[in-house]
């Protein structure tokens, strides 16, 4: 948020990108993606991004399960009598 900051105070980009190390391609990319965000909103972004990352993973992984104990069931079920 501070590079994009300094170059809002008017810091030509070519400066800031040497002086931070970084590449022209990934400031307009943090420009496109953060422009207009505040410091705050930035850090929930970056949380929330998180968390859904999180659950996906999680339903994956219950879906697996789901799918495994359905191919256990329908194997087990035929040859059994009640």
């Amino acid at each position: 948020m501070s590079v994009l900051k300094q170059a809002e105070m008017g810091l030509p980009v070519k400066d800031l990108i040497r002086q931070i190390g970084i590449t022209e391609q990934t400031f307009y990319r943090w420009k496109r993606q953060y422009g207009g965000l505040e410091s705050d909103q930035v850090r929930e972004l970056k949380q929330v991004v998180e968390e859904n990352g999180r659950l996906k993973r999680l339903v994956a992984e219950l879906s697996l399960d789901k799918a495994v104990l359905q191919d256990v069931l329908s194997k087990k079920l035929p040859g059994q009598r009640s």
